[in-house]
C-alpha cells in the first residue's frame, strides 16, 4: 500500500466513525458476468469464524490523488461490517464499509483487489460518538440484480449460524466527486448493508432503515471471484451527530423472492424457522403458546439466571414482561458478557481490539419479539401486547410473516388495553378520557424511509415522544442493547405507540392525542404495508437520503395522508431540483419537506418535527380507530387477526348479549332477577339464623323454624322465574368448545366493561375524590350505591348462574328443570382450569353462594384428579392501593383493576405449577384470591361494612398459606384501622388451629435506603400490631396472646417489603417503574420459597372446599373462634386420638404385662429356696420397684416421642390440631402417674401379702419335715420286721404314727385382724385434709353400723337447695334424684372393684381400700352436681363399711385356708398314699408326674391364661371401629340406640349415661365372642405359649442330672419362675416320700403335660363365656369403658358427655348437644319441656341462671362454664338427631321427668329417621 491521500480528512472525535460501503460477495455475480457458476455454492459454508480473505491494495497516493488501476479511479476498501462500525481507517474518514463475507473451512482463492487512489474530498464528520455507514447489498440482491445468476443460487438463502461473516469485495472505478458508479453504462445506487443496520445505523447518505439479510453461509470451499464496483462518488459525505446514526437499506431474502419472479418457491420461510428453531419456538408454530404455559410457575420463575442460549431468550422475555419489567427487551445472553470479559483478562492481547462481540450469536429484539406473535395464541397477543403498552413499548400493528409474505393487522391484540389520558379541552375540569385503544378515533401519524437514510429514524421517534427529563426507548433502534443485530425475520414489522397528554400544558409535548406508526424497512419492499399506512394516517413522514423525482411510490393518488418528506442535508445527493419536481407533482408545499441542516443539532430537528406533527394534528380530519382500520386492510389483502371463525362466533355471541343492554340497572332488574333483592334476602336469612339478633322473646328453635320456612319461600319464588334469555345466550354460548368459549368471555367482558367505563368511570372518580373529605357521608354513600347498581361485570353472569344452580337444588332430584342444570358447576369448574377467575364472596350482598362454589370445586378436583393439591396466595389491604396490580405485576394475571370497574368481593384464579417445581411446593395448581379493598372506618360506616370487611378478612386469612398484607405508606391512619381486622382475623386463625404466613408490602417506598429507614417504623409497625393484638385478644377473650408473634410467625425484617411506585415518571406517557417490577419480582420469590418450606401440608381441593365452607360458617356468626368447626380439623383431632387411644393401650398393656410378671415373680420368691428372709424381700421390693421406674420412664418417653413425631410428619393435617398437643402431651404425663401408682401399689399389695404368708409357710415346711421323718421311720421299722404287711395293716400303722405324730407338734390358733380398725384409720386419713368438719361427721357414726342399708341421699336445709336448683333450673325432687344417682354409680362401681378383690382369696392389704377411696374421689371431682360435706362423707362411711365387712370375711377366709393345721390334715392322703407306695417299692414317676402336673402346673396354666386373656380381649375390641376413639363410639351408641328405637334404652342413655354404657360395652364384648371361636383363638394361643415355655423347662432340666425327685421339679418351677405361680403347699405336699427314677419322671410329665393340654382345651371350649369374663383378671368391659368414658364431664345445659380425646384435656367439647328438655330443664312458668338446644343458645341473648351467675346471657357462657366449647351448630340440620328423638318420645319423657310436654316446632316434626342419621354421621364426621 501506498500512502494514503490525507487531505480534508473528516474529523471522527469522541470515538465516532464514518464507514464506508462494500458489496457482498453475493454482488460479485451480480458485478462479474464472468463468474463460475461453482460460485452458487459460496453460501452453503459453516464454521466461518471471522476468517476474511486478506485484500491486496496499490498505488495508494497522498493528498489529491486518486489511487489508480488499469486507469480507474477507486476507493480503499473496509474491512469487515463489523469493523466498519468502529474502526475509522486513516485518510478514509472512517466512513468505508465492508460487508466482507467470512467463511468457514474455506480454501479460498481470493483475487486481489486493486484500489486506486479514493477521494476524501470534503468527508462527513460525524461527532459525538455517531457513525455514518455506507450500503452494502446482500445476497438475496444478487438475484435480483444479475438476470444471469444461475438459479443454483437460489439455496444462498440455507444458511446456518454464521451472522455477519462476508467475502471481502474488489471494487473498481470509484470517482470522486458528485460523480454517480455507473456499471455497464447504468447509474445505481448503492446497496445497503444489512437489515440490523439499517434501521439504526447512519451510513453515508443512507437512510438507515432499508432492510438487508446478508446470508451466512455453510461449509463452503469458494473461490470468491473479484468484485469489481465503478464510479463511486464519495463526496459530501453524511454527518450523523449527537449518537444517531443513519442506517443504510438491503434487502431481505424475502424481498428477493418477492422481486424475482425466477425465485425458486424452495427458498421460502427457511430463515423463519431457522430462527423459531434457534430459539426453541418452532414446536409453537402451528400449536400455538397458551397463556396457561406461559404464566406456569416453574423452577425458571424464581432462577435469576441470565439466558444462556438462544432457546432461553423467550422465557427470559416472556417473564420479564408479563411483570411489566421495562428491561424486557435486555435480551443479551451471558454467554457473550463471559466472552467479553475473557478478552478483557489479557491486558497484552491487542488481536481482537476491533472484533464486534455482540455480532457472533445474538438477536434483535424485534426478531424476537416477531418470533413470539407468530408462535402464541390470542390471548398471549392480547397479554403481549397489554404488557408492551404499559411497558411503553411500541406494539405490533402489522406483524409480518417472511414465511408467506404476508402482513396481519393485530386488532384482537391491541382490544385490551385501555388507556387514560386528558386533552387539552378537559384540562380546566380536570376530567379525563378512559377508553380501549382500539376503538379510540385518533389521528395517526406514520414514520416510514424511502432507500437509503442517513437518520435514525426509530431514535429520533423516540425522542420526539419523550420530554428531555423523561427520555424513553419506545422504539428499538441500534444503540439499543443487541439493536444493532441484523433483522432476520422482522422486516416489514410496523409498530405503534400512542402520545397521549396528561392535561399539563408545560408537560405534554402534544395537547391532543396521537397515535405513531413506524414501519421497519424500506416502503419501496413492503408496498403494502406503505399503502395501509397512507390509507389510515393522518400524515406519512417520509425519510430518505436520495430521491427520484418519477418516485410512483410516493405519487399514488389513493394516498389519504399528507406526506412530509425528513431528509439529511449531509447527504450531498439530496439537490433541490428533485425536491422542487417532486413537491410539485404530489402538491408539497414548503411545510411539507423538512431538511436537517449540517448546522441543525438533533435537539433542534426533533423540535422542529415535533411542530410538523402538532400543526398536522391540530389541522387533520382523518381520525380513525384501530377497529376501523380493519376495513382498509381488507380492502388490501390484509388479514385481520379477528377473522378467525372462533374470534368471529364469540364476538357474535357477547354482541348478542350486550346489544340488549340499554340501562344497566334495568337490565340487571329484568335479566337478573334471582340475585337481586332475593339473594339479599337470602344472605340476611343465612346470616340471622346464625346471629338470632331479631329474635326478641320467641322461643329459638320455632324462630329458627320460620326462618328455614322464609329461606325455602325465597328460593320458590327464585324457581317461579323462568331462566332469562339473556342467561339462557350466556350458558349456550360458555358451553361451546375451549377456543370459542375463551373469545366469547373476552369479548362480553370487553363489551361489559366498555358499557360500565361510561358510567363508571366518573363515578369512581367522584368517589374518590369525595372519600378525601370524610364531611360528605351521605354524598359518598349514595355514589357508592350507584356505583354497585351500574357496574356489570362477567360475575354478575356467573353470579345468576349460581343462583339458578343452587334454587334448582330445592326442586325434586327427579324435576327436570333440576337435572338440565347439574352441568353447570362442571362448566365453571373448567373455566377455572382454563383460568378465568371465580367469584367466591358476592362482595354486593356480602355472601358465598357456598353449595355452588362447592359444587364448582368439586368439579374442578374430578377434572384434575389425583393431582388436585393447591396452596393459596391471598391479598388484603385498603382500598385502592393497587391490590389487583400487584398480583397481576406478580404472577402475570389479568384481574380487573381499570377505575371503571374495582373487585367487590373476593376473586379466585388457579395458576398450574410445571412439573419438574411440584417437588419444591408439593403442589399442583397455586390458588390466587384477589380481595375488595378494605374501608377506612369513615367509609365503613356509611355502608354498615365494618361486618363484610371483618367477614372477608377471616375468610380470606383462613384460605390461605400465605397473606399478602397491602399497606400505601400514605395511609398510614387507615393502615391502623386495615390492620386491626387483620389481627382479628390472624388471632381467630392461631385459634382454630390454621397458621397461615403473611409478608406486608410497604407501596410507593421509592428509596433504595428505605429498608434501613424504616427500620424504626418496622419496630412502630410491630408495637401497633402487638397493642392490636392484646386489643384483638380481649375481645375474642383469648387474652393469653400478648403479642403479634404470639399468633403467628413473623419477623419484622424479612417479613416487610418495600415496593417503590407502579409508574417511572407522569402517567399517562410514564412506563411502569422498573424497581417496581424488580421488587415484585423478589417479593414473588420470597414468597414461592415460603411456600415452599411451608410447615402445613397443603391442602387438595376437596379439602379446600371444606375450608371454604367452615369458615364462612364460623364468619356468619359473630363469635368467630367458638363458632368455628371443620371436618378438616375435627379429622384431624379424631386421626389424634385414634392414634393417642392406641399408644395409651400399648403402655397400658405393656405394663399390665410387667405387673403381671413382677407379681409372679413375687409370689415364687422363695419357694424353691430353702431359707427365706425378710430382708431378702425387701431387696427384691427394691429392685422390683426401680425396674417399674425405668419401664414407666422408658413408655413415657417413647409415647411423648410418638406424639412428637405424629406433629412432625407432613401428611393429616396435624397442624391444624397444634392446639391440642399441650393436652395430650399432659395426659400421657397424667397416665403414667396413675400407672405408676396402681403398679407400685399392685406390686406392694403381692410382697406384703408373700411376707405374710412366710411364717405359716416356715411353720408347715418345719411341721411337713417332721411328718416325712415319722413317715419314713415307720417304714424303715416295717421293713426291719420283715413281715409281709397287708394295705390295710399298713393303713393302721400309718394313721397311729400319724396321730402320734400331729401330738407332738405344737399348733397355736392363727390370729385374725380386725379389718374395720384398717379401713376406719386409711377413711380418717383420707378425710382429714378436708377439714374439722368432715372428721366431726365421720365420728358421729361406727363405721360397723355403715354399709348395711341401701344408700339413700336426704337433703339438707333450704339454702343449699336453693343454690344447688339454681345450677341447673331443675326442680327440688330432679336434684335428689340426680344426686341419688351419683352415688349409686359410685357405689356400682367401687362394689365391682370389691368382688373382684375378694375372688382372688388372698389376704386384705391397706392398699385395697386406698384403692375404693381413690375411686370416689376421683368420680367425686368429675360429677357437674354439687356435692356437700355430709354427701361425700356419707357416701364414703357407706362404701367402706360395705368393703370393710366383705374383706374382713376375705381375710377370715384365707387365715382359716392357710392353717398349717389344716394343710397337713388335706394332705394326709397323700402322705399314706406315698408311705404304702415306697414300702410296697412300687414306681411312682407316672403317679408323681400326674400329681405334679394336676397340683401345680394345671392350676398354674389356667391361672395364667385368665391373667393374660383379658388383654386379648381388649385388643380384639380395639380394633373394631367403635372403640377406637370416644367419638367413634359415641356415634355407634347413638346409631344403636335410633336402630332400636326403643324408649327405655333411650331414657336410660338419657338419665343413667354410664350404667347404660357399661351394659352397652359389656353387651358388644359378648355378642363379638358369642360365636366362642375368636376367644377359643386367643385361649389356644397362650395355651401354646404356656405349654411351649413348660416343655422347654422339662427338656432343660432332664438334660442336667439331678440327685432328687425335688431339684428336678426346683429346676422346672425355677424356669417357669416369671410366668406361673406355683402353689407352695401343693409343691412340698408332692415332694414328700417318694421313690422317683429322674428320667422316668421326666418321660412322664412330658405325657401329662400332653393329657393336661388336651383337658384344658375341652375345659375351655365347654365354659360359658360369661363364665370366663368373671374369672378374669382385668376385665375388659372395665378397661373398654374407662377408655371411652373419657373425663366423664357432662354439657353444663343438655348434659351430653363430654368427647374430647385424653383424660386431661383443658376443654369440653360434645359434638352433638341436645335438646335441654331431654336433660330435664323446663320452662320454669309452664312446667313444659324446653326445646331449646344450647348449640342455638350460645349465640343468642337468652339468658341462664346458676349458682354462680344470674341472668347470664347464654352468649357468655365462657364466664362461668371457661372449660366448655359449645360452638353453634355448623347448619340448621346438624342436631337433627336429637330434634328427631324428643319428638317422638316428647310425651314419654314429659312423663319420666314429672313436666309437661315440650312445644315441638313444625321443622322438627318433617325430620325423618333417615335425615336423623345422616345428621348423626355429619356431626361426629363419619364417612
Amino acid at each position: 500500500m501506498e500512502e494514503p491521500s490525507t487531505e480534508d480528512k473528516s474529523e471522527a472525535p469522541n470515538g465516532e466513525r464514518g464507514e464506508e460501503p462494500a458489496s457482498t460477495s453475493a454482488e460479485s455475480d451480480v458485478n462479474n458476468p464472468n463468474a463460475a457458476t461453482d460460485d452458487k455454492e459460496t453460501n452453503n459454508q459453516h464454521e466461518c469464524d471471522n476468517k476474511e480473505s486478506a485484500p491486496t491494495t496499490k498505488g495508494t497516493s497522498t493528498g489529491d490523488k486518486s489511487e489508480t488501476l488499469n486507469g480507474e479511479t477507486r476507493e480503499e476498501p473496509s474491512s469487515t461490517s463489523a469493523e466498519s462500525d468502529d474502526k475509522p481507517k486513516d485518510g478514509t474518514d472512517g466512513e468505508e464499509t465492508s460487508c466482507i463475507n467470512t467463511q468457514h473451512n474455506c480454501d479460498d482463492k481470493v483475487s486481489a483487489h486493486t484500489m486506486e487512489e479514493p477521494s476524501t474530498e470534503d468527508k462527513s464528520e460525524a461527532p459525538n460518538g455517531e457513525r455514518g455507514e455506507e450500503p452494502a447489498s446482500t445476497s438475496a440482491e444478487s438475484d435480483v440484480n444479475n438476470p444471469n445468476a444461475a438459479t443454483d443460487d437460489k439455496e444462498t438463502n440455507n444458511q446456518h449460524e454464521c451472522d455477519n461473516k462476508e467475502s471481502a469485495p474488489t471494487t473498481k472505478e470509484t470517482s470522486t466527486g458528485d460523480e454517480s458508479e455507473t456499471l455497464n453504462g447504468e447509474t445505481r445506487e448503492e446497496p445497503s448493508s444489512t437489515s440490523a443496520e439499517s434501521d439504526d445505523k447512519p451510513k453515508d447518505g443512507t437512510d438507515g432503515e432499508e432492510t438487508s439479510c446478508i446470508n451466512t453461509q455453510h461449509n463452503c470451499d469458494d473461490k470468491v471471484s473479484a468484485h469489481k464496483m465503478e464510479g463511486r462518488s464519495t463526496e459530501d459525505k453524511s454527518e450523523a451527530p449527537n449518537g444517531e446514526r443513519g442506517e443504510e437499506p438491503a434487502s431481505t431474502s424475502a424481498e428477493s423472492d418477492v422481486n424475482n419472479p425466477n425465485a425458486a418457491t424452495d427458498d421460502k420461510g427457511t430463515d423463519l424457522m431457522m430462527v423459531l428453531e434457534d430459539l426453541g419456538l418452532d414446536q409453537f408454530y402451528k400449536e400455538k403458546l397458551s397463556l396457561s404455559k406461559i404464566l406456569e410457575i416453574n423452577e425458571k420463575t424464581i432462577n435469576d439466571e441470565p439466558p444462556k442460549c438462544k432457546s432461553d431468550l423467550p422465557l427470559y422475555f416472556l417473564k420479564k414482561l408479563m411483570m411489566v419489567n421495562v428491561t424486557a427487551r435486555k435480551i443479551e445472553r451471558s454467554a457473550s458478557e463471559s466472552n467479553s470479559e475473557d478478552t478483557l483478562s489479557d491486558p497484552c492481547n491487542f488481536n481482537d481490539l476491533f472484533a464486534c462481540h455482540n455480532m457472533n450469536d445474538s438477536l434483535n429484539p424485534l426478531d424476537l419479539i416477531t418470533a413470539l406473535f407468530l408462535c402464541s395464541d390470542g390471548f398471549v397477543h392480547q397479554e403481549l401486547a397489554l404488557k408492551m403498552s404499559m411497558c411503553q413499548f411500541s406494539v405490533p400493528l402489522l406483524l409480518p410473516n417472511c414465511d408467506t409474505q404476508q402482513c396481519t393487522l393485530m386488532l384482537w391484540a391491541m382490544r385490551d388495553i385501555v388507556k387514560k389520558y386528558r386533552p387539552s379541552d378537559l384540562s380546566e375540569s380536570k376530567g379525563f378520557i378512559e377508553d380501549r385503544i382500539a376503538l379510540s378515533e385518533l389521528p395517526m401519524i406514520s414514520f416510514v424511509r424511502l432507500g437509503e437514510c442517513s437518520l435514525s429514524k426509530s431514535e429520533i421517534l423516540n425522542k420526539l415522544l419523550s420530554n428531555s427529563e423523561q427520555y424513553h426507548d419506545t422504539f428499538v433502534h441500534r444503540d439499543m442493547e443487541c439493536g444493532d443485530i441484523q433483522r432476520r425475520i422482522s422486516n416489514g414489522l410496523t409498530e405503534m405507540t400512542w402520545y397521549l397528554p396528561c392535561g399539563n400544558k408545560n408537560m405534554d409535548i402534544f395537547s391532543e392525542p396521537v397515535a405513531i406508526a413506524n414501519l421497519r424497512g424500506d416502503i419501496a419492499s413492503f408496498e403494502t404495508q406503505f399503502s395501509f399506512l397512507c390509507q389510515t394516517s393522518a400524515a406519512v413522514f417520509v425519510f430518505f437520503d436520495q430521491l427520484d423525482s418519477e418516485c410512483e411510490l410516493l405519487t399514488n393518488k389513493n394516498h389519504k395522508a399528507q406526506i412530509f418528506l425528513v431528509g439529511n442535508q449531509q447527504n450531498k445527493r439530496i439537490t433541490l431540483d428533485v425536491l422542487k419536481k417532486l413537491a410539485t407533482r404530489l402538491n408539497l408545499t414548503r411545510n411539507n419537506i423538512i431538511i436537517k441542516s449540517k448546522q441543525t443539532n438533533n435537539a433542534d430537528f426533533v423540535k422542529s418535527l415535533k411542530k410538523t406533527v402538532s400543526s398536522v394534528l391540530t389541522n387533520t380530519q382523518l381520525k380513525m380507530s384501530i377497529e376501523q382500520m380493519a376495513e382498509v386492510a381488507h380492502e388490501l389483502g390484509i388479514p385481520v387477526d379477528e377473522d378467525s371463525p372462533e374470534c368471529q362466533d364469540g364476538k357474535k355471541n357477547a354482541d348478542a348479549i350486550t346489544a340488549e343492554i340499554k340501562d344497566t340497572f334495568q337490565f340487571k332488574e329484568n335479566q337478573f332477577p334471582l340475585q337481586g333483592h332475593i339473594w339479599k334476602d337470602l344472605t340476611f336469612l343465612e346470616k340471622e339464623e346464625c346471629r338470632l339478633r331479631n329474635i326478641g322473646s320467641e322461643d329459638i328453635e320455632n324462630y329458627k323454624s320460620n326462618l328455614i320456612k322464609k329461606r325455602e319461600e325465597q328460593r320458590k319464588k327464585q324457581n317461579s322465574y323462568a331462566m332469562s334469555s339473556v342467561m339462557t345466550c350466556f350458558i349456550s354460548a360458555i358451553s361451546s368448545p375451549h377456543r370459542e368459549r375463551c373469545y366469547f368471555l373476552k369479548w362480553i367482558r370487553m363489551n361489559l366493561d366498555n358499557l360500565s367505563r361510561t358510567e363508571l368511570s366518573g363515578l369512581r372518580e367522584l368517589y374518590k375524590e369525595k372519600c378525601k373529605d370524610s364531611e360528605n357521608k351521605q354524598e359518598i354513600k349514595e355514589i357508592d350505591q350507584q356505583l354497585s347498581s351500574s357496574s356489570l361485570g362477567v360475575e354478575h353472569f356467573f353470579r345468576e348462574m349460581g343462583q339458578i344452580y343452587e334454587a334448582s337444588l330445592y326442586l325434586p332430584e327427579t324435576d327436570q328443570s333440576r337435572q338440565q342444570l347439574q352441568h353447570l358447576p362442571k362448566l365453571c369448574a373448567q373455566l377455572l382450569l382454563d383460568g378465568f377467575p371465580l367469584e367466591l364472596v358476592d362482595g354486593d350482598a356480602s355472601n358465598i353462594p357456598l353449595r355452588w362454589v362447592s359444587d364448582v370445586l368439586s368439579q374442578l378436583n374430578d377434572l384434575v384428579s389425583p393431582k388436585n393439591k393447591i396452596l393459596v396466595v391471598t391479598v388484603l389491604g385498603v382500598q385502592s392501593t393497587g391490590k389487583s396490580t400487584l398480583l397481576n405485576t406478580m404472577f402475570g394475571v389479568q384481574f380487573a383493576v381499570s377505575s371503571g370497574r374495582c373487585t367487590r368481593g373476593a376473586f379466585m384464579l388457579l395458576i398450574k405449577v410445571n412439573e419438574d417445581f411440584k417437588k419444591v411446593l408439593n403442589c399442583d395448581f397455586m390458588m390466587i384470591i384477589d380481595t375488595e379493598g378494605l374501608k377506612s372506618p369513615e367509609l365503613a360506616q356509611l355502608d354498615n361494612s365494618h361486618e363484610h370487611d371483618n367477614e372477608l378478612a377471616t375468610l380470606v386469612v383462613g384460605l390461605s398459606d400465605i397473606t399478602i398484607i397491602n399497606i400505601a405508606m400514605e395511609n398510614s391512619t387507615e393502615m391502623k384501622d386495615i390492620l386491626q381486622i387483620v389481627v382479628h382475623a390472624f388471632l381467630r386463625m392461631k385459634e382454630v388451629g390454621k397458621k397461615p404466613q403473611c409478608q406486608f408490602v410497604h407501596q410507593n417506598v421509592s428509596d433504595v435506603s428505605a429498608h434501613e429507614k424504616n427500620l424504626r417504623d418496622r419496630k412502630l409497625l410491630l408495637e401497633q400490631l402487638n397493642e392490636m393484638t392484646q386489643a384483638a385478644a380481649k375481645m375474642e377473650k383469648k387474652e393469653e396472646n400478648k403479642s403479634f408473634t404470639d399468633v403467628m410467625e413473623y419477623n419484622p425484617d424479612t417479613g416487610n417489603c418495600y415496593v417503590p411506585g407502579l409508574w417511572n415518571g407522569n402517567p399517562p406517557m410514564a412506563p411502569v417503574n422498573a424497581g417496581y417490577s424488580e421488587t415484585v419480582y423478589e417479593l414473588k420469590k420470597n414468597i414461592i420459597q415460603q411456600l415452599g418450606k411451608c410447615e402445613s401440608t397443603s391442602n387438595n381441593i376437596l379439602e379446600f372446599r371444606e375450608w371454604i365452607t367452615s369458615l364462612w360458617n364460623a364468619v356468619k356468626h359473630e363469635n368467630f373462634i367458638f363458632s368455628f368447626r371443620n371436618s378438616l380439623v375435627a379429622d384431624a383431632y379424631m386421626r389424634l386420638c385414634t392414634e393417642y387411644n392406641q399408644w395409651e393401650w400399648e403402655f397400658k398393656k405393656e405394663m399390665y404385662t410387667w405387673v403381671t410378671t413382677a407379681e409372679t415373680r413375687i409370689s415364687n420368691f422363695g419357694s424353691f429356696t430353702a431359707t427365706f428372709e425378710i430382708s431378702d424381700m425387701n431387696e427384691f421390693m427394691t429392685e422390683l420397684k426401680s425396674e417399674a421406674t425405668t419401664e414407666l420412664t422408658k413408655w413415657e418417653t417413647k409415647i411423648l416421642d410418638n406424639l412428637k413425631k405424629y406433629f412432625e410428619q407432613p401428611e393429616g393435617h396435624v397442624y391444624l390440631v397444634e392446639g391440642y398437643r399441650e393436652d395430650f402431651s399432659n395426659s400421657i404425663k397424667s397416665l403414667r402417674r396413675q400407672t405408676e401408682r396402681s403398679v407400685f401399689n399392685q406390686i406392694t399389695t403381692a410382697a406384703e401379702i408373700k411376707k405374710g404368708l412366710k411364717e405359716l409357710d416356715k411353720i408347715r415346711a418345719t411341721y411337713t419335715e417332721r411328718i416325712e421323718k415319722a413317715v419314713c421311720d415307720l417304714i424303715d421299722k416295717c421293713r426291719k420286721s420283715k413281715v409281709k404287711m397287708t394295705d390295710r395293716e399298713l393303713d393302721e400303722s400309718f394313721d397311729k404314727m400319724w396321730t402320734e405324730a400331729m401330738n407332738t407338734l405344737s399348733f397355736s390358733k392363727q390370729q385374725t385382724s380386725n379389718i374395720f380398725t384398717n379401713v376406719s384409720l386409711q377413711l380418717q386419713t383420707n378425710l382429714s385434709p378436708k377439714g374439722s368438719h368432715a372428721c366431726e361427721l365421720l365420728s358421729k357414726k361406727s363405721l360397723k353400723d355403715c354399709g348395711l342399708e341401701p344408700f339413700t341421699y336426704k337433703p339438707i336445709g333450704m339454702k343449699e337447695t336453693v343454690k344447688t336448683f339454681l345450677k341447673g333450673l331443675w326442680t327440688w325432687a330432679d336434684l335428689i334424684k340426680a344426686r341419688q344417682e351419683i352415688a349409686e354409680r359410685i357405689i356400682s362401681d367401687c362394689d365391682g372393684d370389691i368382688s373382684d378383690k375378694v375372688k382372688r382369696k388372698t389376704n386384705y392389704h391397706d392398699t385395697y381400700i386406698q384403692e375404693i377411696l381413690h375411686i370416689i374421689d376421683k368420680r367425686l371431682n368429675k360429677t357437674d352436681v354439687d356435692i356437700d360435706m355430709k354427701f361425700e362423707v356419707s357416701l364414703k362411711q357407706h362404701i367402706c363399711g360395705s368393703a370393710a365387712r366383705k374383706f374382713q370375711k376375705m381375710h377370715e377366709e384365707f387365715i382359716q385356708e392357710n392353717d398349717p393345721y389344716k394343710c397337713l390334715q388335706k394332705n394326709k392322703e397323700t402322705f399314706c398314699t406315698d408311705f404304702k407306695d415306697v414300702f410296697q417299692k412300687r414306681d411312682q414317676c407316672q403317679k408323681k408326674a400326674e400329681e405334679f402336673t394336676n397340683q401345680s402346673l394345671k392350676p398354674a396354666v389356667e391361672n395364667f391364661i385368665y391373667r393374660s386373656l383379658g388383654v386379648d380381649i381388649v385388643d380384639k375390641m380395639m380394633t373394631k371401629e367403635e372403640f377406637s376413639t370416644r367419638m367413634s363410639f359415641q356415634y355407634s351408641v347413638l346409631l344403636d340406640l335410633i336402630s332400636k328405637g326403643d324408649f327405655n334404652s333411650l331414657k336410660e342413655y338419657v338419665c343413667s349415661y354410664e350404667v347404660y354404657v357399661k351394659s352397652w360395652t359389656s353387651k358388644r364384648i359378648k355378642e363379638y365372642f358369642s360365636s366362642g371361636l375368636i376367644i377359643c383363638e386367643l385361649e389356644d394361643k397362650r395355651l401354646n405359649s404356656c405349654i411351649d415355655h413348660i416343655n422347654d423347662a422339662i427338656k432343660k432340666a432332664t438334660a442336667e442330672k439331678s440327685d432328687s425327685l425335688r431339684t428336678f421339679v426346683v429346676k422346672i418351677c425355677t424356669e417357669l419362675g416369671d410366668k406361673l405361680v406355683f402353689s407352695q403347699e401343693a409343691l412340698d405336699a408332692f415332694m414328700v416320700v417318694n421313690n422317683v427314677d429322674q428320667e422316668q419322671f421326666g418321660h412322664w410329665l412330658n405325657k401329662c403335660v400332653e393329657e393336661m393340654t388336651k383337658s384344658l382345651r375341652e375345659k375351655f371350649k365347654s365354659t360359658m363365656f360369661e363364665t370366663k369374663l368373671s374369672l378374669l383378671h382385668m376385665k375388659p368391659e372395665n378397661e373398654l369403658f374407662n377408655r371411652v368414658i373419657g373425663c366423664g364431664k357432662q354439657c353444663p345445659f343438655c348434659k351430653i358427655s363430654c368427647d374430647a380425646g385424653g383424660e386431661n384435656h383443658t376443654h369440653h367439647f360434645a359434638s352433638l348437644h341436645r335438646p335441654n328438655g331431654l336433660g330435664r330443664y323446663r320452662n320454669s312458668l309452664s312446667g313444659k319441656l324446653v326445646t331449646d338446644i344450647c348449640s342455638s343458645l350460645v349465640i343468642s341473648d337468652i339468658c341462664f341462671s346458676c349458682s354462680e351467675a344470674f341472668f347470664q346471657p347464654y352468649k357468655q357462657y365462657k364466664d362461668i362454664f371457661p372449660d366448655w366449647n359449645i360452638p353453634p351448630d355448623v347448619s340448621l340440620e346438624a342436631s337433627d338427631y336429637w330434634k328427631y328423638v324428643m319428638n317422638k318420645y316428647n310425651k314419654e319423657f314429659a312423663k319420666e321427668y314429672d313436666a309437661e310436654p315440650g312445644d315441638i316446632p313444625d321443622a322438627w316434626k318433617k325430620i325423618t329417621k333417615e335425615q336423623a342419621v345422616e345428621s348423626l354421621k355429619k356431626s361426629f364426621n363419619m364417612k
